[in-house]
């Protein structure tokens, strides 16, 4: 049997990641190095490697950086202290958060102000929930699974508003806030655009092939939230779907005999190049040399960079 490799689209960068590293590599240009940087600029190991290269310095706290300098946030956005934080440094601050990130922080801080709880559906210790839950930290609860929604401590009749994390499973998310609504009378869900588009997207295309295949490899780093969750979708359709960072991750113990079709795609942080590597070795060392191509959809959102860059 002839051994296929099915290249998923839509696959890796989203506008968003996008928007984020041509931020960076203009900020370069305008500022030179030493770059500083808050938090990885996009959950990917071999972007992050490469900026760090070019003279970029990645920190986790504004202390770690000299005063009046400029500092760049990250896609996945900040918890309001950092920016006073940088306020106090007087540094300039370059803002490559995703838009759709910063939409959500608006969203929880409207709520706040109209006397909502607020449930927020995401990771508790991911830096975008984080942020998030920073714009309004009395009044937002974060919540992983149905029992955090058993222990929130807001009454019944409670006015509840329901946030999410933009890269989280949008077939886990629609499970918790319908048990969310099952818990409380009153319940203002998130607009259908709080989980990304291109994570939706990404986890619907691959949904539709993970069961025609004999296995999928997912390409993006571990600490990629999307990527995750991309693998988690895959799994349930086909148990040998697995998380690769790069080609090198491949196990020659997963091709044996009866794997003759594999599915491909990338979290949405993950670079083209790594996709063409896995490829390759798909080709040299296993034979994989006919490839075809599913579109689940197109996509052609652009987000402009940063005013001040």
């Amino acid at each position: 049997m002839e051994k296929t490799i099915t290249l998923i689209s839509p696959r890796g960068f989203c506008a968003g990641v996008t928007r984020a590293i041509d931020t960076v590599d203009q900020a370069l240009l305008k500022y030179q190095t030493p770059l500083y940087v808050h938090h990885e600029i996009v959950h990917n190991t071999f972007i992050v490697d490469n900026l760090k290269k070019k003279g970029v310095i990645f920190i986790d706290n504004l202390d770690e950086m000299p005063d009046e300098l400029p500092v760049i946030l990250s896609a996945h956005g900040v918890h309001p202290d950092v920016r006073k934080k940088a306020a106090n440094k007087n540094l300039h601050l370059v803002d490559a958060t995703c838009p759709l990130v910063t939409k959500v922080h608006s969203e929880a801080l409207r709520y706040a102000r109209a006397g909502f709880n607020i449930v927020y559906i995401g990771h508790k210790k991911h830096v975008e929930a984080l942020g998030t839950a920073g714009e309004a930290p009395d009044k937002i609860v974060i919540v992983e699974n149905e029992k955090d929604i058993d222990s929130l401590p807001f009454p019944r009749e409670s006015k509840i508003a329901c946030l999410t994390q933009t890269t989280l499973s949008i077939f886990d998310t629609e499970h918790l806030v319908n048990y969310l609504k099952q818990k409380y009378s009153s319940v203002s869900t998130p607009s259908a655009g709080d989980i990304c588009y291109a994570t939706t997207n990404r986890q619907k295309a691959v949904a539709e092939i993970a069961g025609k295949v004999d296995m999928i490899l997912v390409i993006g780093s571990s600490n990629s939230s999307n990527s995750n969750r991309l693998k988690e979708v895959a799994i349930k359709q086909n148990p040998r779907s697995y998380l690769i960072n790069c080609a090198s991750e491949i196990q020659s113990g997963w091709l044996n005999d009866d794997i003759n079709s594999i599915g491909i795609t990338a979290g949405a942080s993950a670079p083209e190049i790594l996709v063409t590597d896995v490829i390759d070795i798909l080709k040299t060392n296993y034979g994989f040399y006919k490839i075809n191509m599913y579109n689940g959809g197109h996509e052609d959102l652009h987000f402009s960079l940063p005013e001040n860059i």
